[in-house]
């Protein structure tokens, strides 16, 4: 069973925060919220979860995974970035965007895409995402709680326990994030180009 937690979501509870980083280092996979919707996350090092998350959604090794980021810092660690993509992702974040970006030797190859070495970031404008991250120290991979079949995520804490109760170890409810993902944005290449239109205003991109 998966342990639940009911967390505000405005004013974070530090000790609610510390036993779900806990587990994550225990290698636990967890369903958390979001600026854009939840999402299954997991530390970086954590082999048995990746194949967990790709069962639950039945993600082939095409999918872009996302190192979800505390700041710019954190996330320059591991994409490389050119001056002008620099300007473009400095603008955005934190805000509900997903940036496909040359990966850099930090992330494991497990994590790119096969053929292009890229991989997807994103900076969360979430206070429970960004306080998960703050104690962690280090990036969650992520990737949308979208399930087979289904248009939209789910929304609400006690229907993700509901449905993913056998599958997951935990679950951080601070109410209803949104059925909208993110805009994700490949900058791999000379011009942005937008993979999937989403929570954030493509504008900038188009």
């Amino acid at each position: 069973m998966a342990k639940y937690f009911d967390v505000h979501p405005d004013n974070p509870q530090p000790r609610a925060i510390r036993q779900v980083v806990d587990l994550l280092k225990e290698d636990a996979l967890i369903a958390y919220p979001t600026d854009s919707c939840y999402a299954l996350g997991i530390q970086l090092g954590n082999r048995p979860g990746l194949e967990r998350i790709k069962e639950i959604r039945r993600l082939d090794d095409r999918h872009h995974f996302t190192l979800v980021c505390r700041d710019f810092a954190q996330l320059g660690q591991f994409v490389k970035i050119s001056n002008s993509v620099f300007r473009l992702v400095k603008a955005t974040t934190p805000g509900s965007y997903t940036f496909i970006l040359p990966a850099t030797k930090e992330v494991p190859r497990r994590l790119m895409h096969p053929k292009k070495q890229t991989v997807g970031v994103r900076i969360p404008d979430h206070r429970v995402a960004q306080a998960l991250l703050e104690e962690l120290g280090e990036p969650i991979l992520s990737s949308t709680l979208l399930l087979p079949g289904e248009e939209e995520p789910m929304t609400q804490g006690w229907e993700i326990k509901d449905q993913l109760d056998h599958q997951i170890d935990a679950i951080i409810d601070s109410g209803d994030c949104g059925t909208e993902p993110t805009t994700v944005v490949d900058l791999s290449g000379d011009e942005p180009e937008i993979l999937r239109y989403g929570a954030g205003d493509p504008a900038r991109f188009e």
